[in-house]
């Protein structure tokens, strides 16, 4: 369960450096200068609804997002509860717009019918092989090819996965993940941690780069946002 001000939901920007972190019905458009703790604040915080006006009125404007990643160009899959949308985030305007959805995600992501997935998504990040993302809900994962429709992989424990999880605060869920944009590494939050991790695309030899650590030790430009007071 997420903490509640914390983040909840991520994806990068197809902006080389930048990603949208998500906190309640809140956002921030951040720099997170990978490799160094010289990140900052380009935009936010502020509503969804008052940053992607394409969401007014919607469950995404409302509550805001749960999990997201990022696709092709500019757009991304958000989620929130038992639905999803595709949609065209057009970084640093105001021209964002639904491609489609809002719809259940069972009805976008038919395979995930009768699965824990059906009825939210936690975190998700890209792959970068083609089309494939991996998606997290409680303890366990999904390995899917949103391209084609289809689950890679059987779901399973996120441990399978991701071994170097076992004994962490993640190997029973994620609040929020995002790909960075150096290869084969990916950004992990869940309440008050953090982890950069190199993954292995084709397999399971990933390896949390140093060690899981607190997010506003190492994410100064976040002091002040999370956790966000309602």
């Amino acid at each position: 369960m997420t903490k509640p001000g914390y983040i909840n939901a991520a994806f990068r920007s197809s902006f080389d450096g930048e990603v949208y972190l998500f906190i309640d019905d809140k956002y921030v458009l951040l720099n997170y200068a990978p490799g160094t703790t010289n990140d900052k604040v380009l935009n936010g915080p502020k509503a969804v609804s008052a940053g992607f006006k394409s969401l007014v009125g919607t469950a995404f404007g409302i509550y805001g997002i749960d999990g997201a990643f990022s696709t092709d160009n500019d757009e991304a899959f958000i989620f929130y509860e038992n639905l999803t949308a595709l949609i065209d985030y057009a970084p640093h305007t105001e021209d964002d717009q639904i491609i489609s959805g809002p719809k259940k995600i069972s009805d976008m992501f038919p395979f995930f019918k009768g699965t824990v997935f059906e009825n939210g998504i936690d975190a998700a990040f890209r792959s970068s092989i083609g089309k494939e993302v991996y998606l997290f809900k409680g303890n366990q994962y999904a390995h899917v090819d949103y391209g084609n429709n289809y689950l890679v992989q059987s779901i399973k424990n996120i441990t399978a996965g991701f071994p170097c999880f076992t004994g962490t605060v993640f190997e029973n869920g994620v609040d929020a993940a995002f790909a960075s944009h150096r290869s084969n590494e990916a950004y992990f939050f869940k309440g008050d941690y953090y982890a950069l991790v190199k993954f292995d695309p084709t397999g399971t030899d990933d390896y949390i780069i140093g060690t899981v650590k607190l997010t506003l030790e190492n994410w100064p430009s976040l002091r002040g946002i999370i956790p966000q007071q309602n």
